[in-house]
């Protein structure tokens, strides 16, 4: 009949260990780890650039404001309700910055003005992710024709 008689041998168990599915685990800890804090870097990057060419955008629509009433508005609110009902701007609104807090904007004369941004804490002053982005810095870099170059000595965005 087909009895089998005799020791048997036991049969391999199928799966992986605790110490292999440990291992496995560690190292896709690690590289999630290495992974966000390049993502994250990079959205932090992609924040202050938005930043840059939205004050760009803001400092264009500040310049034809300025070509039609002959002085910058008082406030930003003047690029898209003003007394031409000309909107100097696409979206028909002011942009807020990237972390949702609005623009400061002063205008020193009929020929100066000042557009920053405060970066991520919101303060004035900072460094890195928190540092500001101001149309002095903005306007420098035109001149110089070096994106982020610091403008060195330029206390205002001028227009002659």
């Amino acid at each position: 009949m087909g009895t089998h008689y005799g020791p048997r041998r036991p049969q391999q168990a199928a799966g992986f260990t605790l110490v292999e599915l440990m291992v496995v685990v560690s190292i896709i800890a690690i590289l999630a780890t290495t992974v966000g804090f390049y993502v994250m870097t990079v959205v932090d990057k992609a924040d202050q650039t938005k930043v840059q060419h939205e004050i760009r955008t803001l400092m264009g629509a500040l310049e034809m404001y300025r070509l039609d009433f002959k002085q910058y508005p008082e406030s930003l609110e003047g690029l898209v309700n003003n007394a031409k009902r000309v909107r100097y701007l696409d979206q028909g609104k002011i942009p807020l910055d990237s972390w949702r807090k609005p623009y400061v904007y002063s205008v020193q004369s009929s020929r100066e003005y000042t557009l920053v941004s405060y970066g991520a804490d919101g303060k004035p002053g900072g460094e890195g992710y928190d540092a500001d982005i101001s149309s002095i810095n903005l306007k420098g870099d035109e001149k110089q024709g070096a994106p982020g170059a610091p403008n060195q000595g330029n206390e205002h965005a001028r227009t002659t």
